[in-house]
């Protein structure tokens, strides 16, 4: 299981909001390419960046400083927000992402997600399945839908994606923990590869995932705060392989 560092960009800065509320944010780093370049310089394989202007908004607003992470290392990058259309999709590939993830147009254009993942290939399509109580949340986490997630996620396998982000937006920045019985009812309802967001703050929460069948475990306010130990999680997970 890949252990990934998030992070998250508001306003040019390196930021983590509480619940996906955005009069919720800490700032953790005045530059989001630093942060980026001290979860590289420790050895992570991956980086999960997400553009919290974009994900309101709906454009790219800090697709120059992705670039700019992107150019860091070989490590790939995964970038959320405001990846709505193929063009924006085609200008991240392009910046230097390895993958794109696709939120709010998943749920609301089944054909945009297929022909990404034509135009694409399958591999660099993310499908961001973000609930809050169960039901899918839209727009940067500000708009909820009355769409289960579950129902969500049988669409994006059926459109031909070959993974998911799954955050509980309840859990996320609270330094909780995840919530196991919906990532083990995800688990059994799909076949596609899943990585889990929201309330991963403890060392042994990354064993639990890893054991239950987790590709992936990002990791957010917890690596900033230093309730985990991102040199020890990636050692113990690297035993653990």
């Amino acid at each position: 299981m890949e252990v990934i560092p998030a992070v998250d960009i508001r306003g040019g800065k390196a930021v983590r909001l509480f619940q996906g509320d955005y009069d919720r944010e800490t700032v953790f780093d005045d530059s989001p390419v630093d942060a980026a370049k001290r979860w590289l310089d420790i050895g992570v394989t991956r980086l999960h960046v997400v553009d919290l202007d974009g994900a309101k908004t709906g454009e790219q607003v800090n697709i120059a400083l992705v670039e700019r992470i992107a150019a860091l290392s070989d490590v790939p990058v995964q970038l959320g927000g405001g990846v709505r259309t193929v063009p924006a999709a085609q200008r991240a590939i392009d910046s230097g992402v390895d993958r794109v993830i696709i939120g709010t147009a998943a749920l609301e254009n089944d054909e945009f997600v297929e022909n990404l993942c034509d135009r694409l290939g399958p591999e660099r399509v993310v499908a961001g399945v973000d609930a809050r109580n169960g039901y899918v949340a839209v727009r940067g986490w500000v708009e909820e839908s009355e769409i289960p997630a579950r129902d969500l996620i049988a669409r994006m396998e059926k459109a031909g994606v070959l993974r998911m982000v799954y955050t509980d937006i309840t859990r996320d920045g609270t330094r909780t923990e995840p919530s196991f019985q919906q990532v083990d009812e995800a688990l059994h309802a799909t076949t596609l590869r899943i990585l889990v967001a929201g309330g991963v703050s403890h060392i042994d929460h990354l064993r639990r995932l890893s054991e239950m069948g987790v590709e992936g475990a990002i990791i957010g306010t917890a690596a900033y705060t230093g309730d985990i130990d991102m040199r020890e999680a990636i050692r113990k997970q690297e035993s653990r392989a």
